[in-house]
């Protein structure tokens, strides 16, 4: 009996590893980075429109809201052209109205969820009102994950698009080439900038857009040294080479000094949500003993007294750990 149940685990273990090793075949040889790229040439190859064909709006103001009349009305508020802008660079589906809506939820959520804990008023207002920045702080992470997955695709494009215009290419039609063979999402804005030519758009303002889109001082350093070029003449290839070779370098210090720095960026976290983590937990044990900070007007300025504190140091502590390269 023993020695059956045995080989039964036995086989059952190893059935369930060759179903998942099964199942990470199919999906990288479907859904894969080389599976992609494959079917991206053969659609080149084949005459297909592939990724070059998507399309772009013609329209020089982007919507906020699909409605009409939300739509005039977020435009008369200026603070939302920022907001839009962030969207546009952290890659985002949404528009200003949808943020707005998921901010507004979030922040309800928090009101109900809150309406049930024993605590003042204020008190509740003041733990709700940063779920209403929770959706900005999202976009916020998604646009820097985002900027930075181009930051390092940047040196390999500048080497595409050097090899690209030795081998004879125009600089339009590497435009095209860079859109379908790098990976995204640095091919997109290449494709955008490329279907912007194709409207009518002069180059010069096609590539400034690229960098309104894309706010990163290596970009706007590769755009600079193609809109010389195309005024004053030069080897723009070489060019090209060497501001490949500058970023490459600087991303490299740029990793130094993060290793560098990453006892001082986890002290700041430690320090920043320990006071907050501390309140959490004896609120849950001892709600009674906590209650003082705000039931007596003295533990009311204490708290206020802390909340600053903290902030201030937060403050302090990412100014010293921020490290421009």
């Amino acid at each position: 009996m023993d020695l059956l149940f045995y080989s039964f685990t036995v086989f059952l273990f190893a059935a369930v590893i060759l179903l998942i090793e099964g199942v990470y075949l199919w999906w990288s040889s479907t859904h894969g980075k080389a599976a992609q790229r494959i079917a991206r040439r053969l659609q080149v190859m084949s005459g297909g429109a592939g990724r070059s064909g998507e399309r772009i709006s013609i329209l020089k103001q982007r919507h906020y809201s699909a409605h009409d009349g939300a739509d005039r009305l977020l435009h008369k508020i200026p603070l939302l052209q920022r907001l839009d802008a962030l969207l546009v660079q952290a890659g985002s589906a949404l528009t200003v109205d949808r943020f707005l809506g998921c901010s507004l939820a979030a922040f309800l959520l928090t009101c109900v969820l809150a309406a049930r804990a024993p605590l003042p008023l204020v008190l509740r207002l003041l733990l709700a009102l940063p779920a209403f920045g929770i959706p900005y702080f999202l976009v916020r992470r998604a646009r820097g994950r985002r900027l930075a997955r181009i930051e390092h695709q940047l040196p390999d494009a500048a080497d595409f698009i050097a090899r690209a215009l030795r081998a004879g290419h125009s600089f339009t039609n590497v435009l095209q080439i860079v859109g379908n063979e790098l990976p995204e999402p640095l091919s997109s804005e290449f494709r955008i900038a490329r279907e912007e030519i194709n409207y009518g758009v002069p180059m010069s303002e096609a590539l400034h857009n690229m960098a309104a889109r894309i706010p990163l001082t290596d970009l706007r350093y590769l755009i600079i040294a193609v809109l010389i070029q195309r005024e004053s003449g030069g080897n723009l290839a070489e060019i090209l080479g060497n501001i490949s070779t500058i970023i490459r370098n600087r991303l490299k210090l740029l990793a130094q000094v993060r290793v560098l720095s990453a006892e001082g960026r986890m002290s700041a976290w430690i320090l920043g949500l320990l006071p907050l983590a501390v309140m959490l937990t004896l609120t849950v044990l001892n709600p009674d003993y906590v209650s003082l900070l705000w039931t007596d007007p003295t533990g009311i300025r204490l708290l206020w007294y802390a909340a600053g504190m903290i902030l201030f140091g937060v403050i302090w502590l990412r100014k010293l750990i921020r490290i421009r390269v």
